[in-house]
Formats: structure tokens, sequence, C-alpha cells
């Protein structure tokens, strides 16, 4: 194992990573280990900096699973450590743990990302980009990720979005964290305040850009929410929600 491939650093769950339960929020969670993913890219010359200067390139986050112990409250702190576990010739996934103060697991994570081009906004082969192949940590998850078979209908509609500047990121197109913050939406903040997620899982499908429309679709089966976003035929994001 290449310890060199492990990005560990304390975190505090300051004011900008809470929600309303005054505890770390669900998105928020998704921005943090977002961090650690590219600092820990970053110690390796494989961040996002790097891929643009060299390749013309951009890291795309296709699918996330995030599964909580407990959600850290607001002034605690945490320690993390977060590492890639593969490379499977397009596509990567990269571990995330957080353990509070009594080393108790407070949350792990799992993401999938690829690299596209610039240009074509194809996936780019990863040993073309100095991207590790070898000697890596052991994964901390062990199961695939689900096949979401959920078929909505229109009676699952809940509501429009159109897509802000504010939700663009430095890929042009709309931020992963936004379209969780959409899928939360669909529940009421009662209802969050009052019922802990305890596993979210996130598949990105496609791209979305300022100033289009997105439908927000939303459907609870067997324990479990599920949740569609479209923009006008295309589904570009779905996820589940488990509390």
């Amino acid at each position: 194992m290449d310890d060199m491939l492990i990005f560990e650093t304390p975190r505090l769950i300051s004011s900008a990573f809470i929600d309303s339960t005054i505890r770390l929020g669900t998105a928020q969670t998704l921005l943090m280990v977002q961090d650690n993913i590219t600092e820990c890219l970053g110690r390796i010359n494989c961040d996002g900096v790097v891929y643009r200067k060299k390749f013309n390139s951009f890291w795309v986050f296709t699918k996330v699973l995030i599964h909580f112990e407990r959600r850290p409250d607001w002034c605690e702190s945490i320690d993390t450590r977060t590492f890639p576990v593969d490379n499977g010739g397009l596509r990567t996934h990269l571990n995330s743990e957080a353990f509070d103060k009594d080393g108790s697991l407070v949350f792990s994570a799992n993401y999938e990302a690829c690299v596209l081009s610039f240009e074509t906004h194809r996936p780019q082969k990863l040993v073309n980009l100095g991207y590790p192949a070898e000697n890596f940590p052991k994964p901390v998850f062990d199961s695939r990720f689900t096949r979401f078979t959920t078929v909505f209908s229109e009676d699952d509609f809940v509501f429009e979005q159109p897509i802000r500047s504010s939700f663009i990121d430095l890929s042009q197109h709309m931020n992963n964290a936004e379209y969780v913050k959409l899928a939360l939406s669909t529940f009421s903040n009662d209802f969050l305040r009052e019922h802990d997620v305890s596993e979210i899982e996130a598949h990105y499908t496609g791209e979305s850009k300022e100033g289009q429309i997105l439908r927000v679709y939303r459907h609870d089966e067997d324990g479990n929410t599920f949740i569609q976003i479209k923009e006008s035929e295309r589904t570009v994001f779905e996820c589940r929600i488990t509390f």
C-alpha cells in the first residue's frame, strides 16, 4: 500500500457545514468530501488544476454513496481520511471515512469518478494521465452501487427549478451538491429536522447548464425515497435517500 495515496486531515464542523438541525448537513457532507478528494488528488499531482493545464481535462463525479452513523454537531472536530481504491481504466473509486474524538466512525463515503476532455467531453484513459495504477489502500465499501429501477410518473412531479448562475461550478455545469439540495427540498424542513438521513446514493447521469429548467420527481417506496431530476426528456440525476 502506498501511504502517499491516503490524505488525512481534521475537519471542524463550522457554520458553513451545518444545516437547520445545527449538525453536519447532507449536502454539506458532499462538499466536505469533495474538498478532501481534491486535496488527496493534489498530493499525487492528479487534481483538476493539473489535469486542466496539462491535458485540457476535468474530473467528474458520476456516483456517490454516503452512509451516516451519525451527523456530527456544530463546532465538533472530526478526523477524516480519503484515498483512491482502484483504477478501472476509465473510472476510479475514492473512499472517505470520518471519525469523532473517541475514534468512532461518523460517516463513510464512496465516490465514482472519471476524467472528461474539455474539447470532446469524452472519458479519458487514466493511465494516460499519470493516475495511480497499483498499491491502493483497502476499500471501505465492498458493495457495488445500486441500479435504480423506479418508474416515475407525472403523479410524482414535485417542482421545477431554473438553473441559476450560482449553481454552476468550474466545469461550467451544475454542481453535484446542488442536485442533492434539490432532492432534499422535496421534504419539508420540519420533516428533515425530525428524520435523520442514514444513507444517500446519488447518480449523476447528465450535465445541466445555466438557463435550463429542471423538473424534480419524488417516489416513496419500501422505506426509501427515490428522486429523479430531468432536463427536458433527459434524466440528469437520480438518488435514493434512506432515513
